[in-house]
């Protein structure tokens, strides 16, 4: 792709900027083990993230009993902040993370962060993040999460940014997807569990292995 502007580029954080260390699995075994508690028979996630498959199972429980919905969404809650945090701290920044985004700064390129990941854990693996990003929208400070294009759009709003001529940076095609329902451009990096050949299929405009390839491209 030729050359063009950015008035910003937002990343992800987990397996963009930072070690993917959170296992999605698990964390929905979590889920299924606290919706246990209020039904008889738990449907499988079938392919649905943990945090949608909550929704799901609180969706089954809320014609029976409005509180234990309630009651349910909150024990998840925890339950994923907790295992959110433990992963925190055996993670890792990438080595060229703040070297690239001080990079995309010096060239007049606002720098933004959204996650699907809590406050507490950005802070643990990245705590110095507001001396490189002027905006950061983790899950507990976003009115919605991605893949809603809304919080992609907010943090945009935050940094006076227009959409098309933004660049949203993820390492998964809910990122890409994010990105496109936004309006703005996409770029995939290959550095999360997601190789460069799956990212392709969903046609980022910018396709890199990592985020200090991708600056260097820009």
């Amino acid at each position: 792709m030729n050359r063009m502007p950015l008035d910003a580029a937002v990343f992800d954080f987990d397996g963009t900027l930072a070690e993917l260390v959170l296992d999605f699995s698990a964390m929905k075994e979590r889920v299924a083990l606290a919706a246990a508690a209020y039904l008889d028979d738990v449907p499988p996630p079938n392919g649905l993230p943990a945090l949608e498959y909550a929704g799901h199972l609180a969706g089954r429980i809320r014609p029976v009993s409005e509180t234990g919905a309630r009651r349910f969404l909150d024990d998840v809650a925890g339950r994923i902040r907790d295992q959110e945090i433990e992963a925190a701290r055996s993670a890792r920044l990438f080595p060229a993370t703040r070297a690239a985004l001080s990079a995309l700064a010096r060239a007049g390129i606002k720098v933004g962060i959204i996650t699907r990941n809590c406050r507490a854990a950005v802070a643990i693996v990245f705590p110095d993040a507001g001396d490189f990003a002027d905006v950061v929208l983790a899950r507990d400070d976003a009115r919605h999460v991605k893949p809603d294009p809304r919080h992609l759009l907010d943090a945009l709003a935050v940094l006076g940014a227009d959409p098309a001529r933004s660049l949203m940076v993820g390492d998964h095609p809910m990122d890409v997807a994010t990105g496109k329902a936004a309006g703005a451009l996409t770029a995939g990096v290959a550095s999360g569990r997601v190789g460069l050949d799956e990212l392709a299929r969903h046609d980022p405009d910018y396709l890199a292995v990592d985020v200090a390839s991708l600056v260097a491209m820009l």
